[in-house]
């Protein structure tokens, strides 16, 4: 499983407008037949969580529980259909962000939902900051309501890059319910109730069961019954459910997967679109990853292609330490960026970076420092993710070739997610984003001190804890310009904070993967027809993804 958060399209004053697949209309028909299974490997057994806040579980329902006010595709060059919200518009030199509300829909337990709700849910994450996963409230300066069916976002200052994390990255809720939540980032939220085509009927550790919400505001929506989304602990056995035709949605890396599962049938089919980069997150906090130039060093001790190709089968190609997806992004380049990165597999340069930083080698070929620190640490990383092991196994090789000790910590995913989010690691395995066309948004979740957290206490990314004041002030300025020439100039400098400081270092481009069986559902997401993130933990767009899918 791969679950990032994804990326925003919402340039500065070209919001593109769309119609979502059957928006509109109050009365609803829907309730669908067939039976649908996902299979994507968990790494570990299903908690029964469906906090929409909660970083763990949060693709569980977002999109197909609950429901944001637009839908962002990040795959269809900008465009945004509306969800909950039928109009939106920026006024006051973007200061000022009006959503209307649509009418006539309903949550799960038949009460109506209405703009209160929508001001609620924002205001909650202002009165509650541990569930403000994208800093909202960081340029925010009030939500109102405004009549019976208008909502008023007024910010510190211009912002529109924001206007994807408040459209599409936040799932609104009911007051009624969470009013009463005393501590919502704690609440399991077991019985989620949402304005989605589906409700939980029932979770057990080994299987979520999602059925048709037969009340649903969209008519003749849902078309699939019943979603089934069992938990797997490993690949393997997720693979073969995929493999033999018991899952029709798949979302794992699987190794030949042509002749594992593309050639098993005519209808086995798989779409990787380049997403997001995985990489190495060093923790500042630890002796040693604190020191710039050590970090420079373990940069220059990572074999990127070997990652590529040994871990990944190269269908995730070697990244870079700009932190810019390449070719996808490749005129957000910096020339001047591009020339200065130099960050190959080169263990000569790592003996001289650290040579000048003090170090000296151990007997056993580690380096020490001056005060007898050995450079050896520890990675934490998902060890149900085949191809993430065999990565760092490689990354693990060439970094004891250049001096450097890593001992991968393989872990399932709950022990995973909790040492992550609360800084409980020396270097992190980890991708943190889903990408749109914009490189700004990938930046701003690595880099911003906002997004970070202290030790023990839950980061909503930026896990590696890196604060700086002058990278904060460039990030802010990007939200405050829509010059395409003033945002590439901001891009290039965070470039260069990516280069001198290696605050994370990229070592693959992550794919959003996706396998889909059409022997008994059509409406898939295509390449020809890329109308959401076709991966099944990609949110919300599961949740559109199911509102296409129809059995046949």
């Amino acid at each position: 499983m791969r679950r990032f958060r994804k990326f925003a399209l919402a340039v500065a004053g070209g919001l593109m407008v769309a119609v979502c697949a059957a928006c509109g209309g109050s009365a609803a028909s829907g309730g669908g037949n067939g039976t649908l299974t996902i299979s994507n490997e968990s790494g570990g057994l299903w908690t029964c969580s469906f906090n929409p806040f909660n970083s763990s579980v949060n693709y569980l329902s977002t999109g197909d529980v609950y429901e944001p006010l637009v839908f962002v595709n990040t795959l269809e060059n900008s465009r945004t259909s509306p969800w909950l919200a039928t109009q939106w518009a920026w006024s006051n030199n973007n200061t000022t962000l009006t959503f209307t509300v649509r009418n006539g829909v309903s949550w799960n337990d038949g009460k109506p939902m209405t703009a209160a709700d929508v001001a609620f849910t924002f205001n909650y994450l202002k009165q509650n900051p541990a569930i403000d996963l994208n800093s909202l409230w960081s340029v925010l300066s009030s939500v109102s309501q405004q009549g019976s069916d208008q909502v008023v976002f007024n910010f510190t200052s211009a912002a529109v890059p924001y206007f994807y994390y408040i459209a599409d990255q936040t799932p609104i809720i009911p007051r009624h319910i969470w009013s009463s939540v005393t501590d919502p980032a704690k609440f399991a939220d077991s019985n989620p109730v949402g304005t989605g085509a589906y409700t939980v009927n029932p979770c057990t550790p080994q299987n979520i069961t999602f059925t048709a919400n037969t009340k649903y505001w969209q008519p003749g929506l849902p078309k699939v019954r019943k979603v089934l989304y069992p938990a797997f602990t490993s690949n393997d056995p997720a693979n073969n459910y995929l493999a033999t035709g018991q899952a029709q949605w798949g979302s794992q890396f699987i190794p030949n997967i042509d002749a594992f599962y593309a050639n098993k049938s005519p209808n086995h089919h798989y779409w990787f679109p380049p997403v997001a980069q995985v990489s190495l997150f060093p923790n500042e906090t630890v002796p040693g990853l604190s020191d710039p130039v050590v970090r420079q060093a373990l940069a220059y001790a990572v074999d990127r292609n070997k990652a590529s190709s040994i871990g990944e089968y190269g269908y995730e190609p070697a990244g870079n330490q700009l932190g810019i997806v390449t070719p996808t992004f490749n005129s957000w380049v910096d020339p001047t960026a591009k020339a200065a990165d130099d960050y190959t597999y080169n263990p000569a340069k790592v003996a001289s970076l650290l040579q000048g930083d003090g170090y000296h080698k151990g007997s056993d070929g580690i380096w020490v420092s001056a005060t007898g620190k050995r450079l050896s640490f520890n990675v934490l990383n998902l060890g149900g993710y085949s191809d993430w092991v065999a990565a760092i196994q490689t990354v693990v090789q060439s970094a004891k070739a250049a001096g450097i000790e890593l001992t991968p910590d393989n872990l399932s995913s709950n022990d995973y997610y909790n040492k992550l989010y609360t800084g409980d690691f020396d270097l992190a395995y980890y991708a943190e984003t889903q990408i749109g066309p914009l490189p700004y948004y990938e930046m701003r979740e690595w880099l911003y001190s906002g997004n970070s957290a202290p030790i023990g206490q839950q980061a909503t990314s930026n896990f590696e804890r890196y604060h700086n004041p002058a990278t904060d002030a460039l990030l802010n300025s990007y939200g405050g310009t829509t010059d395409p020439a003033t945002q590439k100039s901001i891009i290039a400098q965070l470039e260069q904070v990516m280069l001198k400081q290696v605050p994370v270092i990229p070592v693959t481009e992550e794919v959003d993967w996706f396998q889909y069986d059409t022997t008994n559902f059509s409406g898939w997401p295509t390449q020809q027809n890329p109308y959401a993130l076709p991966a099944a933990y990609a949110y919300p767009d599961m949740g559109q993804v199911l509102l296409h899918l129809q059995p046949k």
